[in-house]
């Protein structure tokens, strides 16, 4: 058929390529129409697997005898080695030839598949395959020799993630070598190992083949790392072999410095013993001093608090070193990490970085990827830095104004992370500044845009009313009323909870303004209530916003009340005692403990009343009652009483463990 044709038309138009040198005319041609052939065996694997069952067996065959033998080299070409590693890698990784847990279960198609796969990929050719991307595709090309040299940035940076593995050479290889690891590891890991054993000791400095061998082996070592875990005792190699190698200070040897330090960082989630770590940190902090860029500026872990001022310093320098966007955008996500794994223990070394950041800013104008770095450093500093954050607010809010501006063309790159620096700076700000309460502003075209970080908003929203609600709330209240109006006219379910927590919230906060401003969407909640909302966690908000204005603002409920019975049509005492019913009825639907409780606290607001209505209630009064204590009321241990598991002491101070954060100042004021 036509497929099997196009195989024979790509040997002849490879045969072509052979015969033409790389400077005619014809040769780009060729190497065109060879990529176009090869693309349309590529679209068919991926949109139709199970027709190409048939060609598996050829394309094995074409793809190997090309790409991972002698017989290819002259022929091919690196786009054409990048689509025939593409074709191999989808072959083995197709989901449709892969076998049920029980074979017994499989299709007939995949069980054909896993056949074809399994009679071609016998030992002999998985190891000529590993050894070859190993011992050629894996080698460092003069070219990127020459880049380290001349561009060490550039090199440093080169891009390797994402999709890249379907156009670029290198991430390719490293792709396909990871999926024929990970489905045929018993075979490969012994030919690895072999590999691994003939590259022992100090490499020889003016053996740059070797040297670039080695670079290769360990590169596919810390690829294949969680395969190898029970195969090799990577703490004993980096006692005896690893740590030698580091400690090597030829300038020559920086290839193997460099690799050997990302090996490490490959293999220490996996295995190496914490004992070794302030050895390894040692090494890192000199190698951080390394005058070539691609050996000091490669990523490690992040460091234990005895090395944060050193390596923080050094990561400083380095970042005020380099000039490329990317080695700056890499510098600080390793300085973000840092800052996260350390947390309040970065206050007395971030000085210097706190200054430098405002001229990062605004050198990076028209870099809007790097400034997202810097917006996610800065997340990570306001949470270290705490209710200290404040002292940034001149740079910080400027910033926060600008990423969530969407009249502004950045708030595209921005929008995302800035508004999570406006969280989490709500969240340790110990008071709204005037200037923080005036960036809200952007919050209403935010909410208008519906996107996807609307929850976001939210949350934003519940912090500045934790922070302070009378000031909010005056500021913007009436405006954020009209928002939610408009919100809730077209909005899931989910979306509606969403908004009424909002709400609730704030009449927690300050129940009598916060009945004030949200006054036009109280009516839908209580009408809700009385139709007998269908979603339970809608009705489950329903009647937490219904009991917090009952228990914390009754003359507000009284108002509420008496103009929801003229709207019903029904005396206020009638339409109480059909609320209660309700809400009695629809109990069940309420699952969280605090808000049962809620519920139980404000039906028995009402009991101390004359309203012949609510006595009626009292039995189904008392059973709410009863079974919230039995939801809230917990057995202490040492004393054995029962005692409200949801009372906060005034006195005693949370312990936190030193895994745990601490508390930042929202949740200090959310205890209150």
């Amino acid at each position: 058929g036509f497929l099997s044709a196009v195989f024979d038309r790509l040997r002849q138009f490879l045969q072509c390529c052979g015969c033409v040198h790389a400077d005619h005319a014809c040769r780009e041609k060729l190497e065109k129409i060879t990529i176009l052939y090869t693309k349309v065996l590529l679209d068919f694997l991926e949109t139709h697997p199970l027709s190409f069952i048939p060609l598996i067996q050829h394309c094995l065959e074409f793809c190997v005898w090309f790409v991972f033998t002698e017989r290819g080299d002259g022929l091919v070409f690196e786009r054409f080695i990048v689509q025939c590693m593409n074709l191999l890698k989808m072959i083995i990784k197709n989901e449709a030839y892969r076998l049920a847990k029980n074979p017994e279960d499989s299709k007939a198609e995949s069980l054909e598949a896993d056949r074809i796969k399994s009679a071609f990929f016998t030992h002999s050719t998985l190891t000529e395959i590993c050894k070859r991307l190993v011992s050629k595709y894996f080698l460092l090309t003069q070219e990127e020799l020459t880049m380290w040299e001349e561009d060490p940035e550039s090199f440093a940076v080169e891009e390797t993630g994402g999709d890249s593995w379907k156009y670029s050479l290198r991430p390719c290889t490293e792709v396909l070598f990871l999926d024929l690891f990970h489905n045929y590891s018993q075979t490969l890991t012994p030919v690895l190992l072999d590999m691994v054993h003939s590259i022992q000791g100090l490499s020889n400095v003016n053996d740059v083949a070797q040297m670039l061998m080695k670079d290769s082996v360990y590169n596919a070592v810390g690829l294949a790392a969680y395969e190898l875990f029970d195969s090799v005792d990577f703490d004993q190699w980096f006692n005896n072999q690893l740590l030698m190698e580091l400690q090597f200070n030829h300038s020559r040897y920086k290839v193997i410095r460099r690799r050997v330090i990302w090996l490490v960082g490959q293999w220490i989630s996996v295995k190496f013993k914490p004992e070794l770590r302030p050895l390894l940190y040692e090494i890192i902090l000199s190698l951080l001093q390394d005058p070539d860029l691609v050996t000091s500026a490669y990523p490690a872990p992040p460091p234990p608090p005895q090395y944060v001022e050193s390596i923080f310093a050094l990561l400083f320098q380095m970042l005020q070193q380099v000039t490329e966007c990317d080695s700056k955008m890499q510098i600080l996500h390793v300085i973000s990490c840092v800052i996260e794994r350390v947390g309040m223990q970065i206050r007395p070394y971030i000085g210097c970085l706190v200054q430098y950041l405002p001229l990062l800013w605004k050198q990076s104008e028209e870099h809007n990827m790097l400034r997202c770095a810097i917006l996610t450093t800065l997340i990570h500093l306001v949470k270290g830095l705490g209710a200290e954050s404040k002292n940034l607010y001149p740079f910080l809010l400027p910033v926060i104004q600008l990423s969530c501006d969407v009249s502004q063309p950045p708030h595209v790159y921005l929008l995302e992370d800035g508004l999570e620096l406006w969280l989490v700076t709500l969240e340790n700000s110990p008071a709204l500044s005037p200037e923080l309460l005036r960036i809200f502003q952007n919050m209403l075209a935010l909410l208008e845009m519906s996107t996807e970080n609307v929850l976001t908003c939210f949350q934003i929203i519940n912090s500045y009313i934790y922070l302070s609600a009378t000031d909010f709330l005056q500021s913007y209240g009436e405006a954020l009323c009209r928002s939610f109006c408009d919100f809730l006219k077209d909005i899931t379910a989910e979306g509606q909870v969403q908004v009424l927590k909002v709400v609730e919230i704030a009449l927690k906060v300050s129940p009598v303004l916060a009945c004030h401003m949200f006054q036009p969407l109280l009516p839908p909640v209580f009408r809700g209530v009385m139709e007998g909302e269908r979603y339970p966690v809608v009705m489950s908000t329903y009647l937490g916003i219904i009991g917090r204005i009952l228990l914390q603002n009754s003359s507000f409920f009284s108002s509420l009340l008496s103009q929801m019975a003229i709207e019903f049509n029904q005396e206020p005492e009638q339409l109480l005692g059909s609320l209660m019913e309700m809400w009695v009825e629809r109990m069940d639907n309420i699952t969280q403990p605090e808000r049962r409780k809620l519920s139980a606290l404000a039906l028995l607001s009402l009991l101390p009343s004359d309203n012949t209505v609510v006595q009626e209630k009292f039995c189904g009064t008392v059973n709410i009652c009863v079974e919230s204590l039995h939801d809230v009321m917990t057995e202490d241990p040492e004393t054995g009483t029962f005692k409200d598991c949801m009372l906060v002491s005034g006195v005693e101070e949370q312990k936190v463990s030193d895994d745990d954060e601490p508390p930042t100042e929202q949740d200090k004021r959310r205890k209150l």
